[in-house]
């Protein structure tokens, strides 16, 4: 039987094709935001259209969005009832520049994390979603199995970006890496998407906003996969500080990655 939640993720396709796509390969306007990033219409339309259909699915639940006011952000946040949460365009950067990298990544959080999240791709028309306990999907089926599963750091792939990482950690990361390869893709809840479906295998950001690793980090915990701050703590936080991330496919992964980071800051 077809569920609200089911409903969603056909709208969330829909908008995707109906408002990015075209204006990834037409006409679009730009705008800098006051902290240098930047905003388009894409973004906007996005936005528009998917509170219209969360009010419709959803009645009575907030929205926190990355393109809110963050006076209007910080009164969701402080609120203890659920709320949606929502980026629009996550990899704005790439979508300007005609990276073909990007999507929207939408999440529902209660007073115990992140109860449901999808991130969607339209370019490949990958639909990532997950429910807490019920594991990741893929275009509605379980994604599949990775072909080679590394046991070693100096076997991995590893996601990587190094601009807001104490420097020394970021040196060392250019000068010596531990991993056998590495890649910035710059989009950070597809990232984490991707991380959880075994495309890599190490993930590293210096800085993320809530919008950016609420979806994904629950997909990867359901993949069993682990993630933890620099310092150890939660990487989905209900809060506007920007936490880092260090993530893994595996925990014994994790436990050798987060090892050869301490010994490098």
């Amino acid at each position: 039987m077809k569920t609200a939640f089911d409903d969603l993720l056909h709208g969330v396709r829909t908008i995707g094709q109906e408002e990015l796509l075209p204006r990834f390969r037409g006409r679009l306007t730009v705008e800098e935001k006051h902290d240098g990033s930047l905003v388009t219409s894409a973004d906007h339309a996005v936005d528009a259209r998917l509170r219209g259909l969360l009010g419709e699915l959803f009645p009575g639940l907030a929205v926190l969005s990355e393109e809110q006011p963050r006076e209007a952000q910080q009164k969701v946040l402080s609120s203890a009832k659920p709320f949606w949460l929502l980026d629009p365009l996550d990899g704005t950067t790439n979508f300007v520049g005609g990276l073909p990298f990007f999507a929207i990544s939408l999440a529902l959080v209660d007073a115990y994390g992140v109860e449901f999240g999808a991130t969607y791709d339209p370019v490949r028309d990958e639909l990532f979603s997950v429910m807490r306990g019920a594991g990741l999907r893929l275009n509605g089926a379980a994604p599949p199995a990775r072909q080679f599963n590394p046991r070693e750091l100096e076997q991995c792939t590893a996601l990587v970006d190094c601009k807001r990482l104490p420097p020394r950690l970021a040196t060392a990361l250019a000068v010596d890496p531990p991993y056998r390869s590495q890649r910035n893709l710059g989009a950070c809840a597809l990232e984490w998407a991707w991380l959880a479906a075994g495309r890599a295998d190490l993930y590293l950001h210096g800085g993320q906003a809530l919008w950016d690793s609420a979806a994904g980090t629950l997909m990867l915990a359901e993949a069993g996969g682990r993630m933890t701050d620099l310092d150890g703590g939660p990487v989905f936080r209900r809060s506007l500080d920007r936490p880092s991330a260090v993530a893994a496919r595996t925990p014994e992964l994790q436990e050798r990655w987060l090892r050869w980071l301490d010994t490098r800051r």
